[in-house]
């Protein structure tokens, strides 16, 4: 049992080590492309491997069938979830928008009552505003220096979490490849019609720099560069592979809260690659709402 523990939580370490990895590779293109253009090539790449990853899943061709309606549903949230996290990183520095986006276990915590039915006691309430305390220290309201786009990450979180609550309704239903082949499908559409749609509207550029990730045209990527989107598509689907293995072979009480390492690698990531120095409020925000996201679970789940 220990040993499989440690496994879960090395493929879970590993997992969100990788996906920090995407996200810096996200931010350092996020100034010269469209991010429908990049979304569109890293779910290109992705996508063969997600295939190979649901074939081994028994009766997937009906699980796609019976249960299209949810995957589209589910698939358009996430596409939303993932849109507003990378429009947040031209804006922000990179730890910022993902202290922010951790407060996944909060929204999930929040939402848990009226979606699921499940009740949520006092001392669990407690642990969702300490954290959202810990938000309101990142975002510094009101001192001059908010900057709207962190607004993006608060969305993100709230969709990624309205998601997860889905797959927790639906139970073993669902198998993680099947969800992350359509949840791909979803990511290489969606951005190919919003592009279409913004080029048809003759709208190229606007003033905030999330915007103008999001409106910007595409371009023909040098060679670097293109290997660069390319490289974040085998990374995200390496990094599903990890956090499938992590749930699979350990609880996930057990493994969950890991997924915090992810706070010490987007500054480190910012640091190196973009001369990107946390503020001390961003690391007290950001343990805050580690904090407070570990006790809800805990709590939650007692």
């Amino acid at each position: 049992m220990h040993q499989q523990s440690g496994r879960g939580i090395l493929y879970l370490c590993l997992g969100v080590f990788v996906f920090s990895a995407q996200d810096a590779i996200i931010k350092q293109v996020s100034g010269a492309y469209a991010l429908t253009e990049v979304v569109c090539i890293r779910s290109l790449v992705g996508l063969p491997i997600l295939w190979v990853l649901m074939q081994k899943e028994p009766q997937w061709k009906g699980i796609l069938y019976t249960h299209r309606h949810t995957l589209a549903l589910r698939g358009l949230i996430m596409l939303g979830a993932y849109t507003a996290y990378y429009m947040a990183f031209p804006a922000l520095p990179l730890a910022d928008a993902v202290a922010l986006y951790f407060t996944v276990p909060l929204f999930v915590t929040a939402l848990a009552g009226p979606v699921l039915g499940e009740r949520v006691g006092w001392k669990v309430w407690a642990a969702v505003v300490l954290g959202f305390v810990g938000v309101l220290v990142t975002l510094q309201p009101g001192s001059g220096l908010f900057e709207p786009a962190a607004l993006l990450s608060l969305l993100s979180a709230a969709l990624y979490g309205s998601a997860m609550l889905m797959a927790r309704k639906l139970g073993g239903q669902l198998p993680t490849a099947v969800m992350a082949f359509y949840q791909n499908v979803f990511f290489l559409v969606g951005p190919a019609v919003v592009a279409l749609a913004l080029h048809l509207a003759g709208i190229e550029r606007a003033s905030h720099p999330s915007l103008n990730f999001l409106v910007r045209p595409w371009s023909m990527p040098s060679l670097n560069d293109a290997l660069l989107v390319g490289l974040s598509g085998v990374v995200a689907a390496a990094g599903t592979m990890f956090l499938t293995a992590a749930y699979r072979v350990a609880k996930s009480s057990t493994v969950t809260p890991f997924e915090y390492t992810g706070i010490v690698w987007a500054p480190l990531w910012g640091f190196l690659f973009f001369a990107e120095i946390p503020k001390f409020t961003t690391v007290a925000g950001a343990i805050t709402i580690g904090v407070a996201g570990l006790m809800a679970m805990r709590l939650s789940e007692k």
